[in-house]
C-alpha cells in the first residue's frame, strides 16, 4: 500500500558484515588487519590468518583490547591448498557453525620488469599467492558459505586488474583473474543469500611495495604515490564492508580508480597508447629486485 511495501526489504536487509563469523587472510598487517579490526568492531568474530603468525598475533592483540575473545590467530600460507583446507576445518570447529564471511586479502607486490625479463620463478611465486590463494579461499570456503545461506565473500583485487600498467604483467594478470573469478562467483551465488564483492583500490598505505619483488625504482615510485595519494587501510576496509552489506559487486574506493575504469572502457586504444608512451618516457632501470620474502600485505596498483 502506498508503495511502502517496497521499503520494507530495504529496512530489514541484514547487514552481512555485522556479527559475522569471519576468516580474513593476510590479516597480519595492512588492509587485512584493517578488515579484521573493523569486523570485530561490528560485533563479529574473526580468524586472523597470515603466513607470519607473529603478525597475526599482533592483530589479535589489537582486537582483544576492546573485544576480548573476538579474534583468533592462525598461521596459513594461502598458496598451499592443504593449509587453507586446515584453516577451513579450524574455522568450522571454532565457530561450531559455518563461516558467514571470508575476506581473501593475502597478496604480494611484484613489478618493474617487462614480459620476457620477469622469469618463471617470479610468475609462479606471485600467482601462487595472488591468484591461487584466492582460488583456494573461494573453492574451499564456498560450501560453508552456501550452508550458512547468508554473508558472503570479499576478494581483494586491485585497480591493476583493469589498468594494465606496463612492467606489472604478473601483478596485473593475477588481479584481472581475481576480478573475473569474483564476477563469475557473483552470478553463481545469485539467489543463495551469499554476496560476492571484489575490492579494486589504487594506492593504499601499506608496506607491500617494500616487501614484494619490486625493482628499486618502481618501489620508490610506489612508496611516493602511496604516501601522497594513498588511502588508509581502515578507510578502504570500511568502504568495502559497507558495500558488501549492500550486496555490491564492484568496490572502487578511490576517484582515480573510477577514472581509469572509464578511460579504459570508453577509449581503449588511446588509453593503451598513452600508457605505452608514458612508460617509454620514464627512466629505465636494471632488473635487480628487492627482498623476496613472502608477505601478506595488500595494496592497489
Amino acid at each position: 500500500m502506498f508503495g511502502l511495501e517496497r521499503l520494507i526489504p530495504i529496512g530489514i536487509r541484514p547487514r552481512r558484515s555485522h556479527g559475522a563469523r569471519a576468516v580474513v587472510t593476510g590479516a597480519g598487517s595492512g588492509i587485512g588487519r584493517a578488515f579484521a579490526l573493523e569486523i570485530a568492531e561490528r560485533g563479529g568474530q574473526v580468524i586472523c590468518a597470515d603466513i607470519d603468525e607473529s603478525r597475526a598475533d599482533e592483530t589479535v592483540a589489537l582486537i582483544e583490547r576492546s573485544h576480548p575473545g573476538a579474534a583468533h590467530a592462525f598461521r596459513c600460507d594461502v598458496s598451499r591448498r592443504e593449509e587453507v583446507e586446515v584453516l577451513a576445518r579450524f574455522a568450522e570447529s571454532l565457530f561450531e557453525r559455518p563461516v558467514t564471511l571470508v575476506v581473501n586479502n593475502a597478496g604480494v607486490g611484484i613489478g618493474g620488469k617487462p614480459v620476457g625479463e620477469i622469469g618463471f620463478d617470479d610468475w609462479e611465486w606471485a600467482l601462487g599467492i595472488n591468484l591461487w590463494g584466492v582460488v583456494h579461499g573461494c573453492e574451499i570456503f564456498a560450501p560453508q558459505l552456501r550452508a550458512a545461506r547468508r554473508g558472503g565473500i570479499i576478494n581483494v583485487a586491485s585497480a591493476a586488474a583493469f589498468a594494465a600498467a606496463p612492467s606489472m604483467a604478473v601483478y596485473n594478470a593475477s588481479k584481472a583473474a581475481v576480478l573475473s573469478l569474483s564476477e563469475t562467483m557473483a552470478a553463481e551465488m545469485s539467489g543463495t543469500g551469499v554476496a560476492v564483492t571484489v575490492l579494486c583500490p589504487t594506492f593504499v598505505k601499506t608496506n607491500v611495495a617494500r616487501d614484494g619483488r619490486i625493482t628499486p625504482q618502481s618501489a620508490r615510485l610506489a612508496d611516493t604515490l602511496m604516501r601522497l595519494t594513498g588511502f588508509s587501510p581502515d578507510s578502504v576496509a570500511r568502504t568495502a564492508l559497507d558495500a558488501h552489506d549492500r550486496g555490491q559487486l564492484y568496490v572502487l574506493p578511490q576517484l582515480d580508480a573510477h577514472l581509469i575504469w572509464r578511460l579504459k572502457r570508453y577509449f581503449p586504444a588511446q588509453y593503451t597508447y598513452a600508457l605505452g608512451l608514458l612508460d617509454r618516457l620514464l627512466p629505465q632501470e636494471n632488473s635487480t629486485t628487492t627482498d623476496r620474502s613472502p608477505v601478506s600485505d595488500k595494496t592497489g596498483v
